[in-house]
């Protein structure tokens, strides 16, 4: 009988291809068999602190082989692996681990220097001694939760996703991966992430091999150059990752036989120009969630026309069964428009010990158990489905699904706030951002606060990009918030504006106003006070790179944020030739 959890998955393979390489990354290369051998010894390592069946193991470290190790270590000793995102500040990860009761804590040197949170047991990757204790085989119950990926949730208090071992398998098995393509892939996202589930068990349990990126940001150039250097066949990027690159280095993709896209909106363009500079390249758009063990349909487009005005959600994938339903949940008309409901062996257990959240989201219509997605899709002709919304509070934030509800939790419990609502601005989707409204209470609060208190309690991502404080929050006639009645928020500015004065100042001030849609850059301005983030980051060094020849990297935009530090940097930056 076919093996049905990771573990036994991974045991067909290193009995099959032991020599074959496994996870490589700078410096590193691993064959099935070694891998198996590190991860076996890691888990009699945690078993003998109590990771078992019934357990859950939280893991903190930065993208490295040793994350695919502890992975498979926890998994083999039958606990639930935590996979916890490294830019959480420390009070949300303890958040986590006290909430899903982990009783040890595996992590890195790195996040150790930084600050763990406490656990009952921690034990550090890379180290070899203390006790160890045989495990047995676990048991290969498809229906046993594998790991828990926390998500947003609308009280402050992060959603873990109890993803199981048969949701994994069945993605896996999933036949469009028989083409091959994914046979050498790039991971190059948080292991924290739903997209882990393809990044790293896709090509593993199929027999692939697994490059792994640097920890930290990737631009352009970093990944062009892994690509390159790695002969990668396979990769995933995000949406707005996707873009970026298609727009300021679209030739990254060339000898990439597929590239996978998706958890926002697709930029048709962006596709048209990638095909038309790659040919032999195929992008595939991917919807999905963490909830449904990630993709459920895909959008397979070889040739520029492919993309047309607009990219749809693309096709089921095996054994899905998708119903577009209307508010009464009845099955709404071709042209009309209704929100996704997803059926499909890999829906996840629920989340994780919030049985009232698990039965608004997970329901049963008609005896078959839906996911309710929140996106809205309009139907049209032939089963083509497009993206035409999200119900309720529900947005997408650099490619994150978010419920501003979360951050308004945690901003409220800031003293000196009476009240306060948080939006998405209407941007392009790759662009959205998150904008506070704030009605002090009798003490008062400023924008300093609040800023300082979001950095603090919050991932980078649901920070908002900017904090407005105002006396009332307008209402609707009916008492609700009018959302469509709050105020702009004003540009940000410098306190002064510093004119350029060189030609390369006036060319870097110019790149800044258009990478991040202001009118007017001076050489005191800051990226990051002018609401410039991570993807915008990307961009404006493809753009100094291409037209100023400064081979900068994205972290110089966070050592050097405003012009004139990046301008003293450019002087000192290697130069670009040919």
């Amino acid at each position: 009988m076919a093996p049905s959890s990771i573990p036994g998955l991974f045991a067909a393979q290193v009995a099959v291809r032991p020599d074959a390489v496994a996870v490589s990354a700078a410096g590193v290369r691993l064959t099935y068999r070694e891998l198996d051998r590190r991860a076996e010894r890691l888990a009699g390592r945690i078993a003998a602190f109590g990771a078992g069946p019934g357990t859950r193991v939280a893991l903190l470290a930065e993208r490295s082989p040793d994350v695919v190790v502890a992975l498979l270590a926890i998994l083999r000793t039958g606990a639930v692996a935590v996979p916890l995102h490294e830019a959480y500040p420390v009070g949300t990860l303890q958040g986590i681990v006290d909430d899903t009761a982990a009783v040890v804590l595996l992590a890195d040197d790195v996040m150790r220097e930084r600050g763990l949170p406490s656990a009952p047991r921690v034990v550090l990757l890379g180290e070899d001694t203390g006790p160890r204790m045989p495990v047995p085989p676990p048991v290969d119950d498809p229906a046993e939760v594998a790991y828990i990926i926390h998500t947003s949730g609308s009280t402050g208090r992060p959603k873990g996703v109890a993803v199981t071992h048969g949701g994994v398998a069945d993605l896996v098995r999933d036949s469009c991966w028989d083409t091959g393509r994914h046979r050498r892939t790039l991971m190059t996202a948080p292991y924290a992430f739903a997209v882990s589930a393809y990044e790293i068990w896709v090509p593993l349990l199929r027999g692939g091999h697994l490059v792994i990126a640097p920890p930290g940001p990737l631009g352009a150039d970093a990944i062009r150059d892994l690509i390159t250097g790695w002969s990668i066949t396979g990769l995933h990027l995000t949406a707005g990752l996707f873009r970026v690159l298609a727009e300021e280095a679209p030739e990254s993709f060339a000898g990439v036989e597929e590239v996978l896209t998706g958890g926002d909106v697709i930029a048709a363009g962006a596709v048209r120009r990638v095909l038309e500079r790659c040919p032999g390249t195929i992008v595939r758009g991917m919807y999905g969630a963490s909830e449904t063990t990630l993709f459920t349909m895909t959008c397979t487009m070889a040739a520029p026309d492919d993309a047309g005005t607009t990219v749809p959600l693309g096709s089921p994938m095996d054994g899905v069964r998708l119903e577009v339903l209307g508010e009464d949940r009845l099955p709404v008309p071709d042209g009309g428009t209704g929100e996704l409901y997803v059926g499909t062996p890999r829906l996840a257990h629920g989340y994780a010990d919030r049985p009232e959240l698990t039965a608004d989201r997970f329901v049963t219509i008609a005896g078959r158990r839906l996911f309710r997605t929140g996106d809205l899709v309009r139907l049209g002709p032939g089963g083509r489905m497009d993206f035409a919304g999200r119900s309720g509070d529900l947005v997408k934030i650099r490619g994150f699904r978010v419920e501003p509800g979360e951050v308004e939790a945690v901003l409220s419990g800031l003293p000196g706030v009476a009240h306060v609502v948080v939006v998405a601005t209407r941007d392009d989707a790759a662009d959205r951002r998150l904008i506070a409204y704030v009605v002090p209470g009798a003490d008062g609060v400023g924008v300093p606060e609040l800023a300082a208190h979001a950095g603090q309690a919050l991932p980078g991502y649901l920070v908002p990009s900017a904090f407005v404080v105002i006396d009332a929050l307008p209402l609707t006639p009916n008492g609700k918030v009018d959302r469509a009645a709050l105020p702009e928020p004003a540009p940000a500015a410098a306190d002064a504006y510093l004119p350029p004065v060189t030609d390369r100042q006036r060319r870097l001030c110019r790149i800044f106003a258009e990478v991040l849609g202001v009118d007017r850059v001076g050489l005191s301005d800051s990226f990051f006070d002018l609401d410039g983030q991570s993807l915008l980051a990307i961009r404006l060094v493809g753009r100094v790179r291409a037209e100023i020849g400064a081979d900068l990297a994205v972290g110089d935009i966070f050592n050097a944020p405003t012009v004139g530090e990046l301008d003293a940097l450019v002087e000192t930056a290697t130069i670009v030739r040919g």
